[in-house]
């Protein structure tokens, strides 16, 4: 066993669902499309984008709780919505989706998205949006927005949660915080070591990495750089990353999962880059072996 190779880390989960073909189908893809465009309109304060998106019978209707304490459902109009955002406003209209979640049968869709709305820079409130579309000879057309408002626990834009996730993860291992580093991982996640037979469970490699986490720091590798991609459902996202660490360039990737909101790592798995051109003097180190 070299403990020093083992620095760099494979987690992952063999009992994990299979992700969702990251490719939907053409309708999802429209269906999907027209809640973009939608809120893009409201953003740009172009309500003349936005008419054409809806059928001529939509409607909308809000849900929430009065301060009294009382339900309420409250009927609007389409055009009450296109005549506030054409209305002059300094501050943007922002609609953040975090998911859409779609269902389609024949020339019917509803999309379930959750959403934050900023005026400006500024936390409005957030809630739910359940649109339900037809697929009219001019194409998927919206017949109704049901959503709902709340102003506490809001969601945040998750590409910033897991962006600070991976960061602190790392940053626990730099600063060898072992409860923050393995309280970011899912319990039954698996640890693969660099060589083939370097296999455990999360709480086992807890207790093998003992000895790197009682000392100033475990290891510190550096993020340069992350893409960041979401399955359909918001719940599951994967990622790769450029770190720089004392074995010089390498590159991460994994898995996450949301769970109580919380993004949580369920895989990960960080490989030293070799040149091409040094490849073939690395078989034959290797062949040394």
């Amino acid at each position: 066993m070299n403990p020093s190779r083992l620095l760099c880390l494979l987690f992952f989960i063999s009992t994990a669902p299979l992700l969702p073909a990251q490719d939907p189908s053409a309708d999802e893809t429209a269906v999907v499309q027209v809640i973009k465009d939608l809120f893009d309109g409201m953003r740009a304060a172009d309500s003349s984008s936005m008419r054409p998106l809806f059928h001529p019978s939509a409607r909308l209707q809000t849900i929430y709780t009065s301060k009294a304490g009382e339900p309420v459902l409250k009927d609007a109009t389409v055009q009450d919505w296109l005549n506030s955002v054409a209305a002059p406003h300094e501050e943007v209209y922002d609609e953040q989706i975090f998911t859409y979640r779609t269902e389609i049968d024949g020339r019917m869709a509803t999309v379930w998205t959750e959403y934050t709305f900023y005026l400006g820079d500024q936390l409005s409130h957030c809630g739910v949006n359940a649109l339900h579309l037809f697929n009219s000879d001019a194409g998927w057309k919206i017949t109704q927005v049901s959503d709902t408002r709340r102003r506490s626990d809001c969601q945040q834009d998750p590409v910033r949660q897991i962006n600070a996730t991976m960061d602190a993860w790392h940053q626990a291992a730099a600063e060898a915080n072992a409860e923050a580093f393995f309280g970011r991982m899912t319990a039954d996640a698996i640890y693969l070591g660099t060589e083939a037979g370097e296999r455990w469970y999360r709480d086992e490699l807890r207790e093998w990495s003992k000895e790197f986490f009682a000392r100033e720091a475990a290891w510190n590798f550096r993020p340069t750089g992350r893409q960041i991609y979401f399955a359909a459902d918001g719940n599951t996202a994967w990622f790769e990353e450029a770190l720089a660490t004392w074995m010089g360039p390498c590159r991460g990737s994994g898995v996450l999962t949301k769970v109580e909101d919380q993004w949580m790592i369920r895989h990960y798995n960080l490989a030293v880059t070799v040149p091409n051109s040094k490849i073939k003097d690395f078989i034959k180190l290797m062949e040394k072996e």
